[in-house]
């Protein structure tokens, strides 16, 4: 299954009705959407607001992303959680729900040794049959984890352990990892696709994108296989423009990849859960606007 997990593989958003719900009409309508653009698979985790869910809200969630999938393509559920114990109950829910792949960040509180942590990604291969992407995620959340730590859950745990790498600098992580497991990690892109075309000629096997630009994300990395560096080169400084702005936290992120969603008439509204620590403002929201236009023109896309 493991091998089955590559390309553009974007991270979902949750969108909310008016009463605070999740819209799983809208939601079924940004699969549909993600896997039109190209996606090969779909992701829920850190910015899908996990971390602002319900457990009954997230196990549904991830319930329906596989039932909206209908086969296209693997669905990887992040399974965060403060303890192993946690984990574990968000990741059976995933199993029994058909997801291909569990995606795991370390605990953000009450810090963790590294033989702590080593047991705590152990159990998630050990009590289910998927596989497990071990996201650093220090980029928004907590200190990063030690390449040789990564190589050793790799080395140890087998072929099911992969890797989405979000320590700076990025590049230099990825062919460390690379270079530290014999070539044997597969290991994917996760900062919104800025990081993509370096990524991509240090071996990643993928890459994992909001769904705001999901189809320009897929025409770099399809450019990227075919060797048209025309493509890759006249796409892709316009998609870093627009995730520079996206980039700097968690909601900055959030609240443009929603307002790029409602611009593309994905979604209804830009609902976040709250408490929220950004407001996107006039001038930031207009400049978004311009780089979005330019960028679909780039690519021959509408809305």
């Amino acid at each position: 299954m493991s091998e089955s997990i590559r390309g553009v593989l974007p991270v979902v958003h949750t969108p909310f009705d008016d009463q605070d719900r999740i819209d799983f009409d809208t939601l079924h309508r940004e699969v549909d959407f993600a896997f039109a653009c190209g996606a090969q698979g779909i992701v829920m985790a850190l910015a899908s607001e996990i971390l602002r869910l319900t457990y009954q809200e997230r196990c549904e969630m991830g319930r329906r992303l596989v039932q909206f999938a209908e086969g296209r393509g693997p669905v990887i559920v992040g399974v965060h959680g403060e303890s192993t114990a946690q984990s574990l109950e968000y990741a059976h829910a995933a199993e029994e729900a058909g997801a291909a792949a569990l995606m795991a960040t370390p605990p953000l509180t009450g810090g963790w040794s590294l033989d702590g942590l080593f047991d705590h990604y152990a159990a998630l291969v050990r009590d289910t049959g998927l596989t497990v992407i071990v996201q650093d995620g220090s980029a928004h959340v907590g200190r990063p984890m030690p390449i040789a730590f990564q190589a050793r859950l790799r080395n140890e745990l087998g072929g099911r352990i992969l890797f989405k790498p979000e320590a700076q600098p990025i590049g230099p992580q990825i062919s460390e990892l690379r270079d530290a497991t014999g070539g044997g990690a597969r290991i994917f892109e996760g900062m919104a696709g800025v990081y993509l075309v370096d990524s991509f000629r240090r071996g990643a096997a993928g890459t994992m994108p909001g769904c705001d630009a999901v189809d320009a994300v897929a025409t770099v990395w399809k450019a990227l296989e075919a060797g048209d560096d025309d493509t890759v080169y006249r796409v892709h400084p316009l998609l870093c423009s627009l995730m520079v702005l996206e980039s700097p936290t968690l909601d900055t992120l959030l609240a443009l990849e929603k307002h790029i969603l409602v611009r593309r008439g994905i979604f209804r509204n830009t609902i976040r859960r709250r408490p929220n620590a950004y407001e996107l403002d006039r001038e930031t929201r207009e400049e978004a606007d311009r780089l979005l236009e330019r960028l679909l023109s780039a690519i021959g896309a509408e809305g």
